[in-house]
């Protein structure tokens, strides 16, 4: 086993993973995963730049994962930076600051890579448990039945916070697109207004945010054959926490939603239920992080988008994404 430390820093959430690793057996074990909210891309958006306040959020999650890391005594580090601070003009300084505090440099990733680790992390541990690829009916309520039946290929969607990544595969990618289209870049291009979130979003935004999504669907498809996959994998934070409130946890519960599904039926049903909430309705849910508040409805809406898209009944929810796909590449 080698002792590796991954870290995901996107647009919404900064994460670590410290983790055993075995390349030849296959086998990941988790000593430390977490997550920090730290909205680094802010603004990037309509300023092309990333924002001081942004930064010092940013900087203060590094000098504690860098504390832990030293804890757990890591032999290896890498540092896996997506779709903000690509946008970003004052890139330079973020990875400057990151450097000095955990001694590597960041790793400003195109969206193809970010598409081959998302792949990697969410179907390594799929792989291998195809039972036929039979037709399979949708589940209703609770989180359902597990991972064990899934037919291949698989199309794996990442809703970041600025962009999401699709790929379809089997054991290796196939094709894989990223798109500019997240939950906190479509709040902040169709709900911000003079600072303040839409609460609730009117018709008209809900419709020029669909109109967005949409786009960027066509373009998604001009290079992944988004239809021809049997099993629809959801990565990330939007994902994760529209499962937890499909199964009405009483607070974020990660075994209980990793590997879960959710039909397409109740994803319509929770996403339209959430761009018709106000902000204290959204935050009352035990199992919302509250930096997900403001952004959630703009992520289940991309995935009900991608669902009608290619007409998937149900969504598989996998916790394990980008961060252990960049603890794979470590080992």
């Amino acid at each position: 086993m080698t002792r590796v430390a991954a870290i995901d820093c996107g647009t919404n959430s900064i994460r670590l993973l410290v983790a055993d690793v075995n390349p030849e057996t296959g086998e990941l074990v988790d000593l430390d995963r977490r997550m920090t909210i730290v909205r680094l891309g802010q603004g990037v958006d309509r300023t092309g730049r990333l924002a001081p306040e942004a930064l010092a959020r940013t900087f203060a999650a590094c000098r504690e994962y860098a504390a832990v890391i030293k804890e757990h005594g890591a032999e290896r580090l890498r540092f896996v930076a997506t779709s903000a601070s690509r946008d970003a003009e004052n890139r330079d300084e973020f990875v400057r600051g990151v450097l000095d505090i955990l001694g590597v440099e960041p790793e400003v990733i195109t969206g193809d890579q970010e598409a081959e680790f998302s792949f990697t992390g969410a179907t390594r541990e799929l792989s291998g448990q195809d039972q036929g690829g039979a037709e399979r009916p949708s589940t209703e309520g609770g989180g359902g039945r597990r991972a064990g039946d899934l037919a291949k290929p698989f199309l794996v969607v990442d809703i970041g916070g600025g962009s999401t990544e699709f790929v379809v595969g089997d054991e290796q990618v196939r094709a894989a697109r990223s798109v500019d289209v997240g939950c906190v870049r479509m709040t902040e291009r169709h709900l911000v207004h003079e600072g303040h979130v839409s609460d609730p979003p009117t018709e008209a935004e809900t419709a020029a945010m669909r109109a967005d999504i949409e786009r960027a669907l066509d373009l998604a498809e001009e290079t992944v054959p988004l239809r021809e996959a049997h099993t629809l994998v959801g990565l990330a934070g939007s994902v994760t926490t529209l499962s937890a409130i499909h199964q009405d946890l009483p607070e974020y519960d990660s075994a209980a939603i990793h590997h879960s599904r959710i039909p397409y039926a109740r994803v319509r049903e929770i996403t339209e239920w959430l761009l018709r909430s106000t902000h204290a309705e959204r935050a009352a849910i035990p199992s919302m992080h509250p930096g997900r508040v403001d952004v959630i409805g703009a992520g289940a809406l991309v995935l009900q988008s991608i669902m009608e898209r290619v007409g998937a009944q149900e969504v598989v929810v996998s916790e394990h994404d980008i961060l252990d796909g960049i603890a794979w590449s470590v080992a």
